[in-house]
């Protein structure tokens, strides 16, 4: 369990934030409306799970990236949408 005021995540929860924070296309508004944290609380989480040398690397690739930001992205980018995330359709039944 990880615990940022008052806000407690499990392990898999922790490591989709990390995720969603490497996607180059998957904004911090994204992360804050799933998880519940801001931009700042992204960063403290990745400085503290990550290595020094990683975390920098990480700040530099998404420091001022329009696709992380979502005042900075042009009109015609509104979602993204992962090849990896399931297409919801109604009255389908998933079976394994």
């Amino acid at each position: 369990m990880y615990n940022m005021k008052e806000k407690e995540f499990t392990v898999r929860e922790l490591d989709r934030i990390i995720e969603m924070a490497w996607e180059d296309r998957t904004p911090f508004g994204a992360i804050e409306f799933q998880f519940g944290v801001t931009e700042k609380e992204v960063i403290k989480i990745m400085q503290k799970e990550m290595k020094p040398s990683s975390f920098r690397m990480w700040r530099k690739r998404v420091q001022g990236r329009s696709t992380k930001h979502r005042k900075l992205r042009k009109g015609s980018m509104k979602k993204f949408k992962s090849s990896r995330q399931k297409q919801i359709t109604h009255n389908k039944i998933s079976k394994r």
